[in-house]
């Protein structure tokens, strides 16, 4: 059996912040590690036939869901603020550049706590900076990485890849060919990796 969850997500998604919040220790509580997948969300929508509107056009279901991620927010302990824009795009590209420096989940915590944490503006290059300098990184080189057209193409195969998995929205978490979607999907996922746990200690 794997040990590794893949996380697929968009910095534009809420709940793929608040299920990135107990992620990780859910996952080494189990001996598992998490392996953070950014995507782009709209076009991974777009790829599996949803076309809709999103809820922030929706004024009834974006009523609903502020209500919805309060909640959550209250019940992990963690802060929840609407961001100031809705363009992730390069905050999103930044994952690679922090895949290929070993600092994945530094970046990708930090950024959480940027955007949602603080309702940050994730299309802002001093957010950006602020993101870099907290990985030690060249913040130019940063910057320029995430408006080149390596990220671009790895972003697009990335979606692609997502897709062709069976990802249709984030947050999604996947075991091999297990998936679950959704923040509040993660009791189930724990009652997977306990019920994995279990199978594993009678083998012992």
């Amino acid at each position: 059996m794997s040990r590794v969850i893949d996380f697929y997500f968009d910095f534009i998604s809420p709940f793929s912040y608040l299920a990135y919040q107990r992620l990780p220790q859910l996952a080494a509580q189990y001996g598992h590690e998490v392996t953070c997948r950014v995507i782009d969300l709209a076009e991974a929508k777009r790829l599996a036939g949803n076309t809709g509107p999103t809820t922030r056009e929706q004024p009834l279901k974006r009523r609903y869901s502020q209500m919805d991620k309060d909640r959550w927010a209250a019940r992990y302990g963690v802060p929840i603020v609407n961001p100031k824009s809705y363009d992730p795009d390069r905050l999103n590209k930044g994952t690679f550049f922090a895949d290929d420096h070993g600092a994945t989940h530094r970046y990708v915590g930090f950024a959480w706590r940027l955007v949602w944490g603080e309702g940050g503006d994730m299309a802002d290059e001093a957010l950006l900076r602020r993101a870099a300098r907290h990985c030690g990184w060249s913040e130019d080189e940063f910057l320029a990485f995430t408006l080149s057209s390596e990220a671009e193409a790895r972003y697009r195969a990335a979606t692609r890849a997502a897709h062709e998995k069976g990802v249709f929205g984030v947050p999604t978490m996947m075991i091999g060919d297990e998936m679950w979607w959704g923040n509040d999907r993660l009791e189930f996922l724990e009652a997977f990796l306990r019920a994995e746990s279990r199978v594993e200690s009678v083998a012992r």
